[in-house]
């Protein structure tokens, strides 16, 4: 895909398939064979849809830092290279229709609100806090239940107790329905992250957790607050379990529709755990520090293993040519323009009225 000096992070600009970290994305398939079968399966459309994915949630991102850098916003929660993580879990779901499955993301899973059909002018109109924003102009946590998102709270760890009780419900109604929710390697550390999983684990309700471990809590390294492994956390709870490669699209969802599987099969939870890391600051305002945390070479690192340029590669590989990346890559990035100047225009006529902010609370 096109790279941008001003938005993408150094270690993207210049970007070049390693032919090494494609063979080990295809390993890392290959040496699980219920995952290798998983992925077989999917047809082109499928997996073309799966880059288009990518790619919107990669110009979402980049379209806010377009904003911060010109003043539209102040700040922004961005998720670039980590878009595998939810990009991949969220289309091993069930999407649409009346029995769709329900995503609580956190804020920089905000691919999860567009691939599940929310649409990205509403994604934008949440950051500009415009009346015809799903919150209505409240907050810039967006979601929509009607198409299964559950607006996250910046509380983390307290959605999965959430996701569990959304979870109980579909079991209560005998509902082939299945709950998901990402928290981050920080958040493990709260009460209700425990809690959640607990009860979830004691009543086998369909549910997925992701840890989405991006090796920092805010600015606290994972060294720092981490003690032993993620991956004997599953037993811990004596529910399903596994990793992720969370830079290999492809690893990401075939994990995921393995644990989508096992819960609608009546066996209760699962919770995965997604390598990856965050190429940038918790936010726009703090991306120099956020640098100055680890060592160049981690960036760099990471830099190589960009989950949208290894599936593209990927893809290449398989025989899908430039010209079908290139033109899903025009027509996505047109949606994208086309979204923000909508939400734009709605900063211009759909402010929120003063009054409002006492409709519809409690108190």
């Amino acid at each position: 895909m096109k790279r941008f000096a001003a938005y993408d992070p150094p270690e993207y600009h210049h970007w070049s398939a390693d032919p090494a970290l494609v063979k080990a994305c295809r390993e890392c398939i290959t040496a699980n064979p219920g995952r290798e079968e998983v992925v077989r399966g999917l047809g082109e459309e499928q997996l073309l849809d799966l880059y288009a994915g990518l790619l919107r949630n990669r110009l979402h991102d980049i379209m806010l830092k377009r904003w911060v850098k010109s003043g539209v916003i102040s700040k922004a929660w961005l998720g670039v290279g980590e878009e595998a993580t939810t990009i991949g879990p969220v289309h091993a779901l069930r999407r649409s229709g009346p029995d769709h499955d329900v995503v609580a993301p956190m804020i920089r899973n905000s691919g999860a609100c567009h691939e599940m059909g929310m649409p990205v002018a509403d994604i934008f109109r949440s950051y500009l806090g415009t009346a015809d924003s799903p919150s209505l102009g409240r907050d810039l946590h967006v979601g929509a239940l009607e198409h299964g998102v559950l607006p996250p709270i910046s509380h983390v760890g307290d959605v999965v107790p959430v996701i569990s009780g959304i979870a109980l419900s579909f079991k209560q109604r005998g509902e082939d329905r299945v709950g998901m929710t990402w928290t981050g390697d920080g958040s493990t550390k709260t009460a209700a992250f425990h809690e959640g999983i607990n009860f979830a684990a004691v009543l086998r309700l369909p549910c997925i957790f992701i840890i989405q471990n991006n090796q920092v809590a805010l600015g606290t390294r994972l060294s720092q607050h981490a003690a032993g492994s993620f991956e004997d956390w599953p037993a811990m709870y004596g529910v399903a379990g596994g990793t992720f490669d969370g830079n290999n699209v492809l690893d990401a969802y075939a994990a995921t529709r393995l644990a989508a599987d096992h819960a609608r099969a009546g066996n209760g939870p699962t919770l995965l755990i997604a390598e990856t890391f965050r190429m940038g600051g918790h936010a726009t305002h703090d991306e120099r520090e956020a640098r100055s945390m680890f060592d160049a070479e981690l960036f760099a690192g990471w830099g190589r293993r960009d989950p949208v340029g290894l599936y593209e590669a990927w893809l290449e590989e398989e025989g899908i040519g430039r010209d079908v990346l290139e033109e899903i890559e025009a027509r996505v990035s047109a949606e994208v323009e086309a979204a923000a100047e909508e939400a734009i225009r709605s900063r211009e006529t759909a402010m929120p009225r003063p009054e409002s902010a006492v409709e519809g609370v409690y108190a």
